[in-house]
């Protein structure tokens, strides 16, 4: 007979799998995944699964975000723009970390959580998920009140 899969069992596989994914972009584009890789890494559909493109505006974001993925059409296959706040234009190096908690949601769509996303984020950077946790919020900090730190969404 087989065996009838939970909710809990979904989630750990779901977590499992962006585990993986974040250690071989980690093991690809690592170990310091920067600006360039990030922009290699947008180009690669094994990582990303549709095409995105970053651009910095605090336009399309609320108060609490970050940066935000936003579907271009109305189909995931035309792509995304991930808003970045312009504060963090000139901090390339730091761009990655608000990027790849949003590849989750592009890469997964609504089935993806904000653990999802920390987890894939910290297996890519090849840092704890606490630590990508804390920098995030560090990050949100810095343009104003972070109250989603709190309770896990930190990126937004």
């Amino acid at each position: 007979m087989a065996k009838q899969l939970t909710t809990e069992d979904a989630r750990q596989s779901m977590q499992a799998h962006v585990a993986f994914k974040g250690a071989e972009i980690h093991e690809k584009y690592g170990p310091h995944l920067g600006w360039n890789q990030l922009l290699q890494l947008l180009q690669d559909r094994t990582f990303v699964r549709y095409p995105c493109e970053i651009v910095f505006d605090s336009a399309p974001l609320r108060d609490d975000e970050v940066a935000y993925a936003a579907q271009k059409g109305e189909r995931p296959e035309e792509g995304f723009t991930i808003f970045v706040h312009p504060y963090f234009a000139t901090q390339l190096g730091r761009v990655p970390y608000l990027v790849l908690y949003q590849l989750v949601l592009v890469n997964y769509g609504e089935f993806a959580s904000a653990d999802d996303a920390e987890i894939f984020g910290s297996h890519a950077l090849g840092i704890s998920t606490d630590e990508y946790y804390e920098t995030l919020c560090a990050m949100a900090d810095e343009i104003g009140d972070s109250p989603g730190c709190e309770a896990g969404g930190a990126a937004g």
